[in-house]
């Protein structure tokens, strides 16, 4: 659950701006996003798959630009 502290004299758009920010930081919209509909177990296998896959090329393409 996200919770935010109000100090004394901050007004209403002060929370709401701290609790934009901090649901944000906490990834809560992009977490119901993804819960919004079922998605079947393979179909999660090859998503992570596939993200696995970006993120090694992402590496082995940063690495061969170092040396």
């Amino acid at each position: 659950m996200t919770q935010i502290v109000i100090k004394d004299g901050d007004s209403f758009e002060v929370a709401i701006k701290l609790f934009k920010k901090k649901v944000q930081r906490d990834r809560v919209l992009s977490e119901a996003r993804r819960r919004r509909f079922f998605e079947k177990p393979s179909v999660i296998r090859k998503r992570k798959k596939a993200a696995k896959l970006r993120k090694s090329r992402r590496q082995t393409r940063k690495a061969r630009f170092r040396d």
